[in-house]
Order: structure tokens, then C-alpha cells, then sequence
């Protein structure tokens, strides 16, 4: 089912969301999530995108993304996607400055710097505890959809005057 995507001064992209056990009715929730970040084009969806307050995102980010062949090679060890109940950054190191863009702020983006590496641990759609090293874009990912959960958004990570480009132009299209 396609779920309606919560929009840049949605107070729902604001909150934080609640620690879950993973049931029937959230791991149709992750499915209903996968589906419409596809169908929207995009690498990653989380909860208080669409309205909800749970722990959960889910992150598919094709290797081709990928800068390097040692990143490519290095990701490839996780399957995706990916669909994190409960997700919590372990450890991060390096850094990389990138291009972001969220399904919440659409047609608009940003240089955003994140960790070049990141060990994610999480609760997989059985309840099994999953731990996962990711480099490059799907590092940059995790980081974006856990920031999320978290009542943070990508602009909150820009510079004030690079974040005020960014928010005028979502007034625009308003």
C-alpha cells in the first residue's frame, strides 16, 4: 500500500520516535514503506515520514551509488534492503561531504557531512538483533533515515546560510 509522504513543517518530522517490538502489523508497515519509497524514487524512508512514531526505517541503496569499487565490494556483504526496527549508530568514523535530498523536502538538496563509515545495530523484521559496517553512500543513508527517527532532518546539518537557501525554496513551492 502506498502511504502518504509528510512534507517539510509537518510537526510529525519533528518528533522522536519510540523504541518498538517488532510485530505482524510493523513488518506490514516496513513493506507498505518499501513500496512507496520505490515509487518515489527514493533510497530510504522512515517512520515519521509517514505519520507514524515507530522506531523503523528501511534503506535500499543500489550499489551503483557507490563511488569506488572497494566501497561497492565492501556494502555488497549487506543485504538490502534494509529494514531497521529500533536502529542505533554504534560507532561512526571518517567523514564525506555529500549531496542529500529527502521525499519530505522534495525537488531541493544539499552538502551535508556525515561519517564515511558507520556500524548500525537494529532489530531485523523477525525481532533478531542485526549488527551492519557500511561505507559510502549507505553509510550516509543510515545516518539520514536515523537522524530521522530522531526528529532531525538533513538541512538541520547545513551551514545557516546554505539551510535558508534550502527552506526558501520548499516556501516557494508551497
Amino acid at each position: 500500500m502506498i502511504l502518504e509522504i509528510e512534507k517539510y513543517g509537518s510537526e510529525k518530522l519533528r518528533r522522536p520516535a519510540r523504541k518498538v517490538a517488532v510485530t505482524p502489523e510493523l513488518v506490514a508497515l516496513a513493506e507498505s514503506m518499501l513500496e512507496t519509497m520505490y515509487k518515489a524514487k527514493g533510497v530510504g524512508l522512515a517512520a515519521e515520514q509517514v505519520g507514524r512514531d515507530e522506531a523503523l526505517c528501511v534503506i535500499d541503496v543500489p550499489l551503483s551509488c557507490e563511488d569506488d569499487e572497494e566501497t561497492k565490494a565492501f556494502n555488497a556483504r549487506t543485504t538490502q534492503p534494509l529494514v531497521l526496527f529500533n536502529p542505533e549508530i554504534v560507532t561512526a568514523s571518517g567523514e564525506q561531504t555529500g549531496r542529500e535530498g529527502c521525499l519530505s523536502l522534495p525537488n531541493v538538496g544539499g552538502d551535508v557531512t556525515r561519517p564515511s563509515e558507520v556500524t548500525v545495530q537494529y532489530l531485523d523484521a523477525k525481532g533478531v538483533p542485526q549488527m551492519a559496517t557500511v561505507r559510502g553512500f549507505l553509510a550516509r543513508a543510515v545516518c539520514h533515515e536515523t537522524d530521522h527517527l530522531k526528529g532531525i532532518l538533513y538541512v538541520d546539518h547545513m551551514d545557516e546560510k546554505s539551510r535558508e537557501k534550502v527552506i526558501k525554496k520548499l516556501q516557494k513551492k508551497k
